[in-house]
């Protein structure tokens, strides 16, 4: 699981190209995703039995959706990877001065939302998030991609950014600063998402779908009870 990565370059976004209304732009890119022409269909298909003929793990299959909230009760979301599932839980990571590292830190309460379309399931789980220890998200990041490593060290995530040639100059920076060896950013590491509860969720005909929860109990067993769809 740690190992699934990819490479996201099918297109870049530019601030002339956005809407000065981001309603309108959000329908723009919705009704993108929601159409798109024939071929890119067509393309995408192909793309798709390629991959599982040649037996590849499907795309993006470990992104899921974290919920943090602020110490103003406000909540917010973002899509994240999935590196791995233990008995601790749910493991992650990312920058610790992000927008959700930093709510993190004021308020551990979180919860993931794994969507799978093509097999009608959805997964959600809450619970508490802690940090891993230094060694483990030193192992995982000297198992990342030298670029990629860079821009942990290049990219103040969440900041506000002059424009993108600011971006890619640091980067730059950083590869010139760094010519060998990539050292782990202080500010950069893994999570663990402590699981209390664990929702299973199967689309079903006439939206009678099945949904089971399981809760932890104090005993740290789990009780299993299927919910109404």
């Amino acid at each position: 699981m740690a190992d699934i990565r990819r490479e996201y370059s099918l297109g870049g976004l530019n601030r002339a190209d956005l809407d000065a209304n981001p309603l309108a732009q959000f329908n723009q890119w919705f009704a993108q995703a929601a159409s798109g022409s024939r071929w890119r269909k067509i393309g995408i298909a192909l793309y798709k039995l390629w991959h599982a003929i040649l037996g590849h793990v499907p795309i993006d299959v470990n992104t899921m959706v974290l919920a943090t909230v602020d110490q103003a009760g406000r909540p917010s979301t973002r899509a994240v990877l999935l590196k791995g599932v233990d008995e601790r839980g749910f493991v992650f990571f990312t920058n610790y001065d992000s927008r959700k590292g930093r709510e993190l830190a004021g308020n551990p309460g979180a919860a993931l939302t794994f969507y799978w379309p093509d097999l009608e399931r959805e997964v959600c789980v809450a619970g508490a998030v802690g940090k891993l220890s230094h060694d483990e998200s030193e192992a995982y990041f000297k198992s990342r991609p030298r670029g990629s490593r860079l821009a942990a060290w290049a990219s103040n995530q969440s900041e506000v950014v002059a424009d993108r040639a600011e971006l890619e100059k640091r980067w730059n920076e950083m590869a010139a600063k760094f010519p060998g060896d990539v050292p782990l950013p202080p500010n950069w590491g893994g999570y663990v998402l402590h699981p209390e509860r664990i929702e299973f969720w199967q689309g079903r005909l006439n939206r009678l779908h099945d949904r089971f929860c399981y809760t932890r109990q104090p005993d740290n067993s789990w009780k299993l009870e299927r919910l109404a769809p």
